[in-house]
């Protein structure tokens, strides 16, 4: 239904690496989504401000959680997404994200 999706973007933006104790690859969604993606937040987000999220890269669609981070949010990107979308690191990607109410 189209009344339950609180936010609907699409956007490119490049795959980075998280060097900390767990390492992972990201995409950072661009600021300007922000505000957005907060206000969705208020009702959809569940513990440490992770927003629950479906994400199309490449036809491949699958179900993740933004991480906040500085203000903004980061799309974590599993090695099996990565592998089915041939996605690497550095690579400037183009996606279809989108938040939910549950």
């Amino acid at each position: 239904m189209q009344e339950d999706i609180l936010v609907d973007i699409a956007f490119e933006s490049e795959v980075i690496h998280w060097r900390g104790p767990s390492p992972f690859f990201f995409v950072p969604v661009p600021s300007r989504y922000s505000a957005a993606i907060g206000r969705a937040a208020r009702s959809v987000s569940y513990g440490w401000g992770m927003v629950p999220v479906e994400v199309a890269i490449a036809g491949f669609d699958f179900q993740t959680a933004l991480f906040p981070k500085d203000g903004g949010y980061l799309l974590p990107l599993k090695d099996a997404v990565r592998r089915k979308t041939g996605t690497v690191l550095g690579a400037e990607i183009s996606l279809e994200l989108r938040v939910r109410n549950t």
